[in-house]
């Protein structure tokens, strides 16, 4: 069976699960350089990716559509796109159970879906359902048969519990605390050099400037401290907010600002940030055990998804908390995993919960012909290898299916040694980024726990880790301002291409590290080919299928050219 899960509103997607195994997942921001969180502009656009992957509309059992927000508590969302160039409407699930009730999960049956000529009909669940089977459908406790607590916190609703037992039953165990998900990014909109003066014209640029700051604030938090006693007058805001999510954590973000001087004496622009991150983790804490006490105790598996769980800091912090038996993010915890989600949803409701995946499973390549001006060799991973070690030059690296989710992961990346305290500075400048934005280091699993604390097996970018002390001067480029690292470790038998990069690096350096950021434009999605990152020009080699290519240093554009033809 078939069944092809769709995600129409911001981060839209398509993904295909066939008799429980995921075929794709594909984001439209990583087609053609498009901008980061887009939505579906038109329903031919699914018919041609289904197409990209040998399908047509008609070999789907099941399309399911994932949920929005409605009208009111619990009601049905109307989402607006366009099919062959006409306005259409859509109706969908809501974007979570109604609050109070206990059963998370209705099935909803909606038709027509016209794709390709044809009509469809389709179900739809709940937007919250969708990342609670995200997470869970993908987690080892669904492999292994095993019961978890799922968090959802995303940046409409409250963050929200509930429990799945491994048989398929799901209940909702209500909500932590009254405020939105967006509420760091909401508050940080508030203070420099986040504020903006001039509200964001237009509602899909609203979303993506709330969606692109909380990454951004949680990074610029690094350069604050964290006022622990602060937190009593964050209760008092809290408290006067209401009830109602968005509107609360829109009320704490003004009334900060507007009583700054009187609340938060002698903090800085940073401080408040750090302080308001720091706040919102043991919110979440203090609520999860509440519950806790309510439902079994402590002790149990935890998934998270939603927009929130990119939040390192808070990710880190609930698996430090010794409250569960273990917890686990999936790589797409935002709305990028929500087409992936809506399928898994489907998939739950015929009485499969264990999803077959890899994360390595988002477009192909394309093959574009390439701009003039490049030279081609081969080169192996051992090559690539020294190319990094003895230039000490970054490259851009495009390898096989793109990543899920919007960590780049080895196969859309940009590459570097780690042991220049200049590395972070120019690749952030190469992306045309803030230089306090911190450079992920990419590490041998085997080697982890030695240069980083904890140094666990974290494939996916998505906890802290401490950099130890006797590594800080080796590997400058991946050290936050605050001394920790957002790690992805690697294993031969999970990435081979980019293992084997990192051990032929190790034989030459001593350093079984490298750095790793995304490859792609400002603002938009990954490279979708490797014609896309030689007219981009932010690096001097391009590698991909064994191949470098090299710019001839007559055609090499500086960084002010780039930003000059608005490439960077």
């Amino acid at each position: 069976m078939l069944i092809c899960g769709l995600k129409l509103t911001h981060d839209a997607g398509v993904a295909v699960v066939e008799d429980g195994r995921l075929l794709f997942s594909v984001e439209v921001e990583k087609l053609a350089n498009r901008r980061r969180y887009s939505p579906m502009r038109d329903l031919d656009e699914i018919a041609g990716i289904l197409a990209a992957e040998g399908l047509e509309p008609g070999d789907i059992d099941r399309f399911v559509i994932d949920g929005w927000m409605g009208d009111g508590d619990g009601g049905l969302a109307s989402l607006a796109t366009f099919s062959g160039g006409r306005p259409l409407t859509l109706r969908a699930a809501p974007y979570h159970e109604p609050i109070g009730a206990r059963e998370a999960v209705s099935r909803l049956e909606f038709g027509e879906l016209p794709l390709g000529g044809r009509s469809y009909r389709y179900s739809s669940y709940a937007h919250a359902v969708d990342h609670l089977y995200s997470a869970y459908c993908t987690s080892p406790f669904a492999e292994r048969g095993e019961d978890a607590l799922v968090l959802i916190w995303d940046a409409g609703m409250a963050p929200r519990l509930y429990q799945v037992r491994a048989a398929g039953q799901v209940e909702a165990l209500g909500a932590l605390f009254p405020l939105a998900g967006s509420a760091f990014a909401t508050f940080s909109l508030r203070f420099e050099p986040f504020r903006r003066p001039v509200p964001p014209n237009g509602r899909s640029e609203r979303v993506a400037t709330h969606l692109e700051v909380a990454g951004k604030a949680m990074a610029f938090a690094g350069l604050g401290r964290v006022e622990l006693e602060a937190f009593g007058a964050f209760d008092d805001l809290v408290r006067a907010a209401g009830p109602v999510p968005r509107p609360a954590a829109l009320a704490v973000a003004e009334q900060a600002e507007a009583r700054r001087a009187e609340l938060f004496p002698g903090l800085s622009e940073a401080d408040l940030i750090a302080t308001y991150q720091a706040y919102l983790g043991r919110l979440l804490l203090t609520g999860l055990r509440r519950k806790l006490d309510e439902h079994d105790g402590p002790g149990q598996n935890l998934c998270v998804a939603g927009g929130c769980a990119l939040n390192i800091k808070w990710n880190s912090s609930l698996r430090r908390s010794g409250l569960f038996r273990a917890v686990w993010v999936p790589p797409f915890p935002n709305d990028s995993g929500s087409a992936l989600g809506a399928a898994c949803s489907e998939l739950a409701h015929l009485g499969t919960c264990a999803l077959s995946w890899e994360v390595y499973a988002g477009p192909r390549l394309d093959t574009t012909p390439a701009p003039p001006g490049w030279r081609s060799r081969r080169c192996d991973e051992t090559e690539l290898a020294r190319v990094l070690h003895e230039e000490d030059e970054p490259v851009t690296v495009l390898d096989g299916r793109a990543e899920l989710g919007p960590r780049a992961l080895g196969n859309r990346s940009i590459l570097s040694a780690p042991v220049s305290p200049g590395m972070k500075n120019r690749l952030n400048e190469i992306k045309n980024r803030s230089g306090y934005r911190p450079v992920a280091p990419v590490c041998l699993e085997s080697r982890a726990a030695e240069i980083f604390d904890p140094g666990s097996p974290d494939p996916y970018m998505l906890f802290d880790h401490v950099v130890r002390a006797g590594w800080r001067a080796r590997v400058p480029a991946v050290l936050h301002v605050d001394g920790t690292a957002r790690l992805q470790t690697v294993t031969a038998a999970r990435q081979p291409v980019l293992a084997r990069v990192l051990e032929a690096y190790e034989r030459l350096s001593g350093v079984p590290v490298l750095c790793n950021t995304s490859a792609n434009l400002n603002g938009s999605g990954f490279f979708p080919d490797v014609a896309s990152a030689m007219r981009w020009n932010g690096t001097r080699h391009v590698w991909s299928d064994g191949v470098l290519h090299t710019r001839r240093a007559a055609d090499r554009m500086s960084t002010a050219s780039r930003e000059r033809q608005n490439i960077a």
